[in-house]
């Protein structure tokens, strides 16, 4: 449905985007952002879906700077690779300036509402705190969300998902952002691990990954999509 487009960042970076224009009538517009394994089959996957539902998607590739066109898989080299970006040698703060340029692009044409997963769900939170240009957000067990954006309170209605069984995202931090009570969010837990939204990974949960998605369009619908 969607394809790979050329936009220009807010540095003047001209990066890849994956574009897929609401089927049917337009709800919104969403941005929808990366694992750290970077806009793979699976992310290009979800933007369709998304697309299917309505919303005009852009999905940026981040590391198109560092490494253009990166697409990894889940193990070896690749993971390292996918690591090495997104811990060492790509800025977090340009994810979050790439994202603002895509609300940029959506934003005079209606709503606009962001999503992400692992990396991208910190994305998606972090965005919900800092822009004055969404909607909605939906984030998916992104691991910065307790550890260092969990004292930023979402400027719009936000929900995060987490899996109780996450090694790498402790459920005492996720019970802490819980407590946290901010006005705005909602945070749910299921059953699963992390990854449980990807039918790619060995940690998949169907039932999980549903529920997760009919909270994300309930919420986007709630919110003018």
């Amino acid at each position: 449905m969607g394809e790979m487009i050329r936009m220009t960042m807010g540095d003047g970076a001209e990066i890849g985007v994956y574009h897929a224009p609401a089927a049917g009538e337009r709800r919104g517009g969403l941005v929808l952002i990366q694992e750290i394994f970077g806009v793979t089959d699976h992310i290009r996957d979800l933007c369709d879906e998304y697309a299917a539902d309505g919303y005009e998607v852009l999905s940026p590739s981040l590391y198109d700077r560092e490494h253009p066109g990166f697409e990894a898989e889940y193990t070896g080299a690749d993971f390292n690779r996918a690591v090495e970006l997104a811990r060492q040698l790509h800025p977090f703060d340009q994810s979050l300036d790439d994202a603002q340029s895509c609300i940029d692009a959506l934003k005079d044409k209606g709503p606009v509402f962001i999503t992400g997963y692992c990396y991208g769900g910190s994305v998606a939170w972090a965005m919900a705190g800092k822009s004055d240009d969404l909607a909605a957000a939906s984030s998916y067990y992104g691991s910065m969300v307790p550890t260092v954006y969990g004292d930023q309170a979402p400027k719009c209605p936000t929900i995060a998902h987490f899996g109780r069984f996450d090694a790498g995202i402790p459920m005492e931090g996720v019970q802490a952002l819980i407590e946290k009570a901010h006005p705005l969010a909602q945070i749910y837990v299921y059953e699963a691990n992390h990854g449980f939204n990807s039918d790619r990974r060995k940690d998949y949960h169907e039932e999980s990954s549903e529920l997760a998605r009919e909270r994300t369009l309930a919420l986007f619908r709630a919110c003018g999509g």
